[in-house]
């Protein structure tokens, strides 16, 4: 009884299914009908309205499209003006890399004359070692000369001394010569006499012998007198020539010392020669290196003026590239896109059946629970798919799960995409208007099936694409 009430039940509701069904299709034609003739209404009064928006837009894109030229005219003024600095500034570098160089070779000169500077120097000092010597060799025999002077004139003083002596005692010798002469003379005319006085007037042959033996004795002392007188002379006579001999070694010494001393001087003066013109040659060179340091010192502030110059071109440069930065934003901010609002084009043309809703789904390949962030339209394989609104394509490529795909920037953070497409019309960075087309529907990466999927992104997430479709 339970199971023949619920097949009644059952049948009841198949019924009251089929005859709803009958009924949809009995009166939608007619919705359908009413519904066209209040689009008709909805239409021309937004036609109206898109009229005048399409004015305020087409006034507010001509202002916009103006201030966009006037912007980049200046951000190519700024370049071209960054261009003449950085010429400019080339001109500068290249003008104090010259300079510069100059430097290099006034310094490597300067530095061969200061190298040989110290070896002037060095040979001076050696010049001057030499000098010194040569005067301290001619001090030295100067004191030598002086020496053999006060030596010559002692010698003179101890001849004059034993000339005096040798007079004196040639003067005793004469003297004593003559008495004894005399004596002699005077004895030898009176010897005849007096030899015979002796004899008759000695009292004795004692007497006799010793008058006798006293005249020999005074004959011999007479001898020895003459004898003492010649010794005397005669050692007189030596000393003086001893003193004479030694006085003339004196002399050949003293004329030795003054040659010497001439060829000492001699070296002197050409030492002293030398010395004069090492000076002359340094002095002349360290002149020179004066020179080099005070054109070394013009080159170098020439340098510093060109820094200086250069530093102010940077800066000038830095400007203009703030400007041309300012600029650029501006322009980034004038030339961005702003999304107009309206209605988007239907993507895939007379196909408006929906294979897969945006929302949470199975999905039918992982088979797992997730959000599906698009629209799903069927649509055969190489049908068009359309621009959506007006806009830039930031990319037209290729990846596993996507295949290939389309996304457009269309201003105010709006960005749609399109994916799975047999082929693409367009390339990043291209300009296009709402309903160019864009690609071709397919099957490409992860799909199972021709569709094409269509999402919107709002501010850098995924939103329902049917908030600008209706």
């Amino acid at each position: 009884m339970r199971n023949k009430t619920f097949i009644t039940k059952k049948m009841l509701l198949f019924v009251l299914c089929m005859s709803l069904c009958m009924a949809q299709f009995i009166l939608l034609p007619a919705v359908n009908v009413y519904a066209d003739e209040d689009n008709d209404d909805d239409d021309k009064d937004n036609d109206d309205d898109d009229k005048e928006d399409n004015e305020d837009r087409s006034s507010s894109e001509s202002d916009s499209s103006s201030e966009i030229e006037d912007i980049k005219r200046q951000i190519e003024e700024s370049k071209s003006a960054k261009e003449k600095a950085n010429q400019t500034k080339s001109q500068l570098a290249s003008g104090m890399a010259s300079v510069q160089q100059i430097i290099g070779s006034l310094q490597t000169e300067k530095n061969n004359v200061v190298t040989y500077v110290a070896t002037l120097d060095a040979a001076m000092e050696q010049i001057q070692d030499d000098l010194d010597a040569v005067n301290e060799s001619i001090s030295e025999n100067e004191a030598q000369i002086e020496e053999a002077k006060l030596s010559v004139e002692k010698a003179e003083e101890a001849i004059d001394k034993a000339e005096k002596a040798l007079e004196a005692a040639e003067k005793v010798r004469q003297d004593g010569y003559e008495n004894i002469k005399d004596q002699v003379k005077f004895m030898y005319l009176a010897s005849k006499s007096t030899f015979l006085e002796i004899l008759v007037t000695s009292e004795s042959v004692s007497d006799l012998l010793n008058r006798t033996h006293y005249i020999s004795k005074i004959m011999d002392y007479d001898k020895q007198k003459l004898e003492e007188y010649a010794e005397v002379v005669k050692e007189a006579d030596e000393a003086k020539q001893k003193l004479e001999d030694n006085k003339l070694i004196l002399e050949e010494k003293q004329k030795q010392l003054e040659e010497r001393q001439e060829q000492l001087e001699e070296k002197q003066a050409e030492a002293q020669g030398k010395k004069n013109d090492m000076s002359d040659l340094i002095n002349a060179k360290e002149a020179e290196i004066g020179q080099y340091n005070a054109a070394i010192g013009t080159k170098e502030q020439q340098v510093k003026e060109y820094q200086a110059m250069i530093a102010q071109q940077d800066a000038e440069i830095a400007a203009i590239e703030q400007a041309i930065r300012s600029q650029q934003a501006a322009l980034a901010e004038a030339s961005r896109r702003v999304y107009g609002g309206g209605q988007f084009v239907w993507p895939a043309p007379k196909y408006t059946r929906i294979s897969d809703d945006y929302g949470m789904r199975t999905h039918p390949t992982l088979g797992v629970q997730m959000m599906h962030n698009g629209i799903d339209m069927a649509a055969p394989s190489g049908s068009p798919i359309l621009a959506a609104a007006d806009g830039t394509v930031i990319a037209a490529s290729y990846s596993s799960s996507m295949g290939n795909y389309i996304m457009i920037d269309h201003g105010s953070d709006i960005i749609t995409v399109y994916m799975h497409a047999s082929s693409l019309s367009v390339s990043a960075g291209q300009e296009v208007s709402a309903g160019d087309r864009i690609g071709s529907v397919g099957s490409t990466g992860r799909s199972t099936g021709p569709h094409l999927h269509f999402g919107v992104r709002k501010n850098g997430a995924y939103v329902n694409p049917w908030t600008y479709l209706k």
